[in-house]
Order: C-alpha cells, then structure tokens, then sequence
C-alpha cells in the first residue's frame, strides 16, 4: 500500500512520472513500465484522454513498453489511442 502525505494528485503523478524517468535511465525498464502504466491510468482518469500530458505520458508508456520487448502493445497504444488523442486536441 502506498501513502501519500500531498492533497495534490497531479504533483504525485509529476513526481512518479520523474522516478519513472530515472528508472529508465538506470535501465530498470521492468520498474518504469509498472509505474509508467499507473501513471497513464490515473492521468486518463483524472485529466482525461486529450490532455496534452497525458498524451505524453502515454508516448513514455509505450517507450518503456517497447524496452521490455512489448512492441506490438506500444503499437496498439500508439495507433489507437495517443494518436487519435492528440489529433483531437489538436
């Protein structure tokens, strides 16, 4: 169970999306893809599909997708979701 001290759901998701980062960049891709996909959930949920971070939360999930031999889940992503997604909010 994790505890939050912040009222702030949106500098909790900011801040695992930067730990989400690092992970990446300590190439523990395993670690970064379950909080990459938490963080994408909770942005959809809380600021919606065709807000512009989430989309970019969304491209960094399908990069750490692709990292841990996932392609064809960060192709359907991509193509089905972020995609149209940013063309709407376009």
């Amino acid at each position: 169970t994790r505890r939050y001290w912040s009222h702030d759901k949106v500098a909790i998701l900011d801040a695992q999306d930067n730990i989400s980062s690092c992970l990446c960049n300590l190439g523990r891709h395993d670690e970064a893809l379950v909080l990459r996909r938490e963080v994408y959930t909770r942005r959809v949920a809380t600021l919606g599909v065709s807000n512009e971070t989430t989309i970019s939360n969304g491209f960094n999930l399908s990069i750490s997708l692709n990292e841990v031999g996932l392609q064809e889940e960060a192709r359907t992503l991509v193509r089905d979701q972020l995609l149209p997604a940013a063309r709407r909010s376009l």
